[in-house]
């Protein structure tokens, strides 16, 4: 492979900044040049060498891992085609399976043989084949170009590089931009879509804890599920097929049950989602104050009205539990974010970044009027933050306005562009059905409209808006919308699932449609036109400004702290972190050991409980202290604390030691630390992981799974466990 010197001299000094300040626990790297850490990750305790890591020219760790389903991080454990994730990651995959009558997801699964593996239609994971810099391309067909005419060529040329680049393998391809717009990369992937549900543990393990423990420390959550990649006869990705078999992978992980100790060495491999680390303290004041607090608000209209909902019985439970906990999830995010962003005074720290920084830039006409330039984008967006934050979390939430709003963008381009939407929907009218409750949605509709009407100045509401109220008028806006929502489903064809597929079933024409008064209400909601009706050409104006001076700034802060070391943001490709399992004291007095075990699994266990219920084969295991192989010191340990650092897409990431052997998944940070995506902090950041001893105990002693352990390779101390192999049929 030819390298381009200049570029290559450029890239060095991209990648060495901050070494001042970047500890070896903090930092999302970048696998192909993770050779730069070497000697740092040998110090930590890592055995490995960086070609044993990434390397196209032999299997390496990079071939045991797998963005799964484009959403979390998955890991190969055996040379069947095994992935080991979250049960988080897993938890869509396992609800759909489950029903009042096989409800897998409160009682768990186990397939004893290929046979019993379960098919997920959807479900994919993509192998990182290569990665390469691109930057001289990019920028060769950006040169010269006006501002305006840059996003657009730089999405062009990214996508001609990919095609080019897997033209006739098979393979599939993109290219990202990393530090801002001054550095690209084409990555290459294979993409496997035959993956089937091989086990799950019950969710009173898999979730043990709920949304009380969610994002905290002390743990005691068995956060894995299950999978296996299926691949033709001659190894190549298809679709279904009864005919599949196992893939076989180029490298899998060996699985460490040896334990841990305060220090021990810790890796985590994975697709980390977003970060934004690079965020100014306009940014951070614009989150904490206004976008954040909005995006609380209008995920905790949703929770409540179908957690009411979920309590009335097991079938409405399941079939909201997978939405419920993907909204759950980040509700309690934004909280905790917004919490420790303002105890660790991260706006504070980064004004004062910020005025160093223009000291430094003062003789630099470039960079001088940078932060200046910064404070007017946001002054003139910071207005009309909140009303665009009610655009995703707040009108799209709804169902039937988000698929109505998307047919209304279909017809705004031509017949042919509706046709086709018209037939997704048609087409997700059954998972639509599935999920629709009136009552909860009744009462979302209501309150969204009716938090909007008071939220928003009045001289920013819409005029569509405005008009509903007036027309609808109760008293009080919540009673207004009740009302308006209350005639929408009794006159729209387009909301009630009957009615839809009734009126779907005779093709109606856009003229028919257009008629509907659901579709009169979602028309105004295209996100595009509402901005620009509403708005004006406020975000469109702030969007570009704010990516021209995050550019500019990076670029500033490359020449500022040349020859340190930097990592670039997260943006959901390959990165490798390194550290150690290490405690850590959140408060004064005191200090939190590295890992759990189940006797506090036990000591939180309250029977019947939606969150802390345990399945009678725990408790009657851990009564006779039943911890085979698994057990340590009379107990067995549940979950570990590291310092790596991770994102969102981490989940179900593999925490490899220092002999590359799985000793866990990541699967949560801490409370503490929340404030990570915008700010690590080196006191407080911790990963939270489920121990893999906990993982095959629940397998094998559990879930009598003994097919599935004896797939892998189990060591401990520096020898393989001896395990009875079992033959597993494909038939």
């Amino acid at each position: 492979m030819r390298k381009n010197n200049v570029l290559m001299a450029f890239f060095l000094s991209l990648v060495i900044l901050f070494s001042s300040v970047a500890k070896a626990d903090e930092g999302m790297w970048i696998p192909m040049l993770i050779g730069k850490n070497y000697d740092q990750m040998k110090k930590q305790g890592f055995k490995l060498t960086p070609e044993d890591l990434y390397s196209i020219n032999k299997a390496s760790l990079k071939d045991a891992i797998v963005s799964f389903g484009g959403f979390c991080t998955g890991e190969i454990v055996s040379k069947n085609g095994l992935i080991f994730t979250n049960h988080h990651c897993g938890y869509d995959a396992i609800a759909s399976h489950s029903t009042p009558q096989d409800n897998i997801l409160d009682n768990g699964f186990w397939a004893k043989s290929y046979v019993e593996e379960k098919v997920v239609p959807g479900l994919f994971v993509n192998f990182l084949v290569r990665m390469e810099d691109v930057t001289a391309k990019i920028n060769a067909a950006t040169a010269g170009l006006p501002d305006a005419q840059k996003a657009a060529k730089i999405e062009e040329t990214g996508k001609q590089i990919a095609a080019d680049a897997v033209k006739g393998t098979g393979y599939e391809g993109f290219v990202r931009d990393f530090y801002k717009g001054n550095q690209y990369f084409l990555y290459v992937f294979q993409k496997f879509t035959d993956i089937r549900l091989v086990g799950t543990p019950p969710q009173s393990i898999g979730k043990y804890g709920g949304d009380t423990d969610n994002w905290v420390w002390p743990r005691h959550t068995g956060d894995f599920s299950v999978f296996r990649v299926y691949a033709s006869k001659d190894n190549k990705p298809a679709d279904y097929s009864a005919e599949n078999k196992p893939y076989t992978p180029k490298k899998y992980l060996p699985v460490s049950i040896k334990g841990l100790k305060n220090g021990d060495f810790s890796m985590v491999y994975g697709f980390p989602g977003r970060t934004d680390r690079f965020l100014t303290s306009y940014g951070v004041k614009l989150a904490t104050d206004k976008t954040s607090p909005t995006i609380v608000k209008l995920r905790d209209i949703r929770l409540k009205a179908w957690k009411e909902e979920m309590d009335k019985d097991v079938a409405t439970r399941l079939k909201f539990s997978s939405k419920y906990a993907n909204i759950a999830n980040y509700w309690k995010y934004y909280i905790g974010q917004t919490e420790q962003l303002k105890r660790l005074k991260i706006y504070e720290q980064k004004q004062k970044q910020e005025a160093e920084f223009t000291k430094w830039a003062a003789s630099n006409p470039q960079y001088a009027q940078l932060t200046d330039q910064y404070r007017a984008a946001y002054a003139a967006y910071e207005p009309f933050a909140i009303e665009r934050t009610y655009i995703n979390e707040g009108f799209l939430a709804t169902s039937w306005v988000k698929q109505l709003v998307a047919l209304a963008s279909a017809a705004k381009r031509d017949e042919n562009t509706f046709n086709e939407a018209k037939k997704i929907l048609v087409s997700s009218l059954p998972e639509y059905e599935e999920t629709y409750n009136e009552t909860a949605d009744k009462k979302i509709f209501a309150k969204i409209n009716a938090s909007f009407y008071n939220d928003i100045p009045k001289n920013q509401h819409p005029k569509f808006f405005t008009v509903i109220a007036q027309d609808n008028w109760q008293g009080n806006p919540e009673e207004t919308f009740s009302k308006y929502g209350n005639s929408l489903w009794e006159n729209s064809n387009l909301i009630k699932p009957e009615k839809l597929k009734s009126f779907m079933s005779g093709n109606p024409s856009l003229k028919d449609i257009e008629k509907d008064p659901a579709y009169q209400y979602a028309v105004n909601l295209i996100p595009v036109d509402f901005i620009r009706t509403n708005m004006g050409s406020v975000i469109s104006d702030f969007e570009t400004a704010k990516a021209n001076l995050d550019k500019l700034y990076l670029k500033a802060l490359l020449e500022k702290n040349k020859g340190k070391l930097m990592y670039p943001d997260a943006n959901s490709t390959m990165r490798i972190t390194y550290g150690n399992v290490q405690n850590y004291t959140p408060k004064d007095g005191i200090t939190y050991n590295i890992t759990t075990t189940i006797d506090g699994v036990m000591q939180k266990y309250v029977p019947g409980d939606s969150e802390f219920d345990l399945p009678q084969n725990l408790i009657d295991a851990y009564n006779a202290r039943n911890f085979g192989q698994y057990g340590e010191k009379g107990t067995l340990v549940v979950n570990f604390i590291s310092n790596n650092d991770i994102t969102g897409g981490n989940s179900g990431s593999p925490v490899i030691n220092g002999n590359g052997e799985l000793i866990g998944l990541a699967f949560d940070g801490n409370w503490e630390a929340m404030s990570g995506d915008i700010a690590f902090d080196k006191q407080y950041k911790r990963t939270i992981c489920v121990d893999t001893r906990y993982v095959l105990w629940c397998i094998d002693v559990l879930g009598g799974a003994k097919n599935i352990i004896a797939e892998l390779d189990i060591r401990k101390d520096s020898a393989t466990v001896p395990a009875k192999k079992k033959v597993v049929s494909y038939k």
